[in-house]
């Protein structure tokens, strides 16, 4: 396996975290107190329910692509996976930035390490061509 492949793994993995956090959210779990600045405590409001499995699924559809890109999943994405990967790049870095400047220092302890670790995960994937397996 290389790097890259385990850099696209770990995107994904990840990323199902932060999706089940997400339909958690959307389920009524009350941990909005975790999200949003901290702004709603407790369970979110509906629309902010609604936006929480838009988001589920935008990530959702961000780890298909770094996984496409190095070659996991979706051949026939591969083309269109060198420029799409930098969407996942983007939304990493957005993230991040949003993450570290919350106000909320919990939501900032538990969600700036992952955008950290999403943007370098994604990164790495969008920077790399495919690589030579690890040394066995």
């Amino acid at each position: 396996m290389t790097i890259r492949r385990i850099a696209a793994l770990l995107f994904a993995i990840i990323s199902f975290g932060v999706v089940a956090f997400q339909l958690a959210l959307a389920a009524g779990v009350p941990w909005g107190a975790y999200a949003m600045g901290g702004a709603y405590p407790g369970q979110f409001p509906p629309e902010l329910r609604i936006a929480a499995v838009v988001q589920a699924a935008a990530i959702i559809g961000l780890a298909l692509i770094v996984l496409a890109r190095a070659d996991l999943l979706l051949p026939k994405w591969s083309r269109v996976s060198r420029w799409l990967v930098w969407i996942a790049v983007a939304f990493s870095v957005v993230s991040l930035v949003l993450n570290l400047l919350t106000p909320n220092a919990t939501e900032r302890a538990i969600w700036a390490p992952v955008a950290f670790l999403m943007l370098i995960s994604s990164g790495f994937v969008a920077l790399t061509n495919s690589s030579k397996p690890l040394a066995q």
